[in-house]
């Protein structure tokens, strides 16, 4: 096994904000509520998390998640009243989502079992996005083949409009193709076999992803949360009804940290106006917008919007910190004046763990080519050409530089004397010198072509290299679903995963596993 540390500022669509967050947090500081690199942070938001949940919220919060995870030695520990919560969270995505997910599971475990032994009793929890209403957010997952070929999963069927994606029932599930798919791996059926167990036709996508998760993470001690729980919903509605009779005071302090984030060159991850309302309402099964002046007589019927939820997470919940996405870690630049005002405490924001996981050949190629993981950012085209330039043959390449060097050394000599002769020649040989030089590096882009054409293992290797590493321009943990590694390489996996998570490297990590 091998691993290389890469910064996120080398990977694609890393923002400013999130850059910032990780390497200048003076930038941004004033937008969080801790220093994420001042491991004293933690222990003062333990501290408060724990002293602000009273106990008959804590005791009636674990007896409402033993109706999602029944008996676990981890409920019994959040139920004592000094401990505390690492949280994270996912949509609940077709066949666990894409890879980050798990990645997310994994980091808040290994937090959590961190702050253990460091003296702060701590449990990870999942909060399951089951409120969502977006179904074509979650409908799909993307695997791979033996092949290396990208395949496409979908499910059929999404309820009604507006209907949190939690509650849809399956009526379709592509499990055949999914096992069809994963048939090529050592260990592609006993991965189908655990997704079929998981998604059976009635069975509602929230507990099948639910279920999926659990028996993937077995033995990791992660609480799923599930906000659609009505017992849950008992407990957050005094929370909620607060944020609704605060909404305008609060839709202000949002408007004002909008223009704060712009006027420090960035941008906000929610678009906030006049008309936007922080709390949904789900009525009849489907999950609507609440009108600005509109009050329902059912508190149990409203739902908080992306800005509102981690607040309502963290009334919830005893939580030190929370684990996100560089999306999730933008959204609480915003949440930081909700918390300000509704609970006057905040968790530490932990980046969560991110991946690149390579195979032998993979990584072999890179090798021995010296290509770096933002090689493969620019499409499998441009890798090819670039895997194709370091084939050429040494002599060869040789006698291109050296051409170069002496067209242009000659080109020099020669505007200097058009210059001195005629300045205007001088100005037109310019225009000429680009075209002669592109010419060479044509004659040299041909030359690669060749070798590449004649190295056919190498351009199949390149090929797979593209799209196991930047499939469909996408970071691979974007896209792939983590499940045909685990076909590949065998649900131990998720140990090698868990060990590498924050283990000296705070960055994304390539892995040759």
């Amino acid at each position: 096994m091998r691993t290389i540390c890469i910064p996120h500022t080398e990977l694609p669509g890393t923002s400013a904000l999130f850059a910032d967050y990780l390497y200048r947090f003076d930038r941004v500081s004033r937008f969080y509520g801790h220093d994420p690199h001042d491991p004293e942070r933690i222990r003062r938001a333990a501290f408060a998390a724990a002293r602000a949940i009273p106990d008959e919220r804590r005791q009636r919060l674990a007896a409402a998640l033993r109706k999602t995870n029944g008996e676990t030695a981890s409920l019994a520990q959040l139920e004592l009243p000094d401990t505390v919560a690492v949280v994270t969270g996912q949509q609940v995505g077709l066949y666990s989502g894409p890879s980050y997910t798990i990645y997310k599971a994994l980091t808040a475990v290994k937090l959590a079992r961190q702050l253990t032994a460091s003296g702060i009793r701590a449990v990870p929890v999942f909060w399951l996005a089951t409120e969502d209403h977006d179904f074509a957010e979650i409908n799909h997952a993307w695997m791979f083949d033996a092949h290396h070929k990208a395949v496409r999963l979908e499910a059929q069927g999404g309820g009604q409009p507006g209907q949190p994606v939690g509650s849809i029932p399956i009526v379709q599930s592509p499990v055949g193709t999914l096992r069809e798919t994963l048939s090529g791996f050592l260990h592609g059926d006993e991965v189908a076999d655990l997704v079929e167990e998981a998604y059976v036709p009635g069975r509602t996508y929230g507990e099948a992803f639910r279920l999926l998760l659990s028996r993937l993470m077995a033995g990791y001690g992660l609480i799923f949360f599930d906000p659609l729980e009505p017992a849950i919903r008992e407990i957050a509605a005094p929370f909620l009804e607060t944020a609704l009779q605060r909404r305008e005071e609060l839709n202000l302090a949002l408007l004002a940290r909008g223009k704060e984030l712009e006027s420090a060159g960035y941008h906000a991850q929610v678009l906030v106006d006049q008309q936007s309302s922080l709390l949904f309402k789900i009525e009849n099964g489907r999950r609507q917008k609440l009108g600005r002046q509109e009050s329902p007589s059912d508190l149990l019927s409203l739902s908080p919007n992306a800005l509102l939820r981690p607040v309502l997470q963290d009334y919830l919940l005893p939580t030190a910190s929370y684990v996100g996405g560089p999306a999730e870690l933008a959204y609480l630049a915003q949440s930081q004046v909700l918390y300000r005002t509704l609970l006057d405490r905040m968790p530490v924001a932990v980046p969560r763990s991110g991946f690149t996981l390579l195979d032998e050949r993979a990584h072999s190629l890179m090798d021995r080519y010296h290509v770096t993981l933002t090689d493969c950012f620019h499409g499998g085209e441009i890798l090819r050409e670039r895997i194709a330039a370091r084939l050429i043959p040494q002599e060869l390449e040789i006698s291109f530089e050296d051409t170069s060097s002496e067209v242009r050394n000659a080109l020099d000599r020669l505007e200097g004397e058009l210059k001195s002769f005629d300045a205007t020649l001088g100005d037109a040989l310019l225009k000429s010198r680009a075209k002669i030089l592109y010419q060479i590096e044509k004659n040299r882009r041909k030359a690669a072509r060749e070798a590449l054409r004649r190295n056919s293992q190498v351009t199949d290797g390149a090929s797979h290299l593209s799209g196991l590493v930047f499939p469909e321009r996408h970071l691979q943990e974007r896209l792939f679903s983590l499940l045909p590694f685990l076909a590949r390489h065998g649900l131990e996996l998720l140990d090698t995963l868990h060990d590498n998570v924050q283990s000296g490297c705070p960055d994304h990590l390539l892995l040759t596993v």
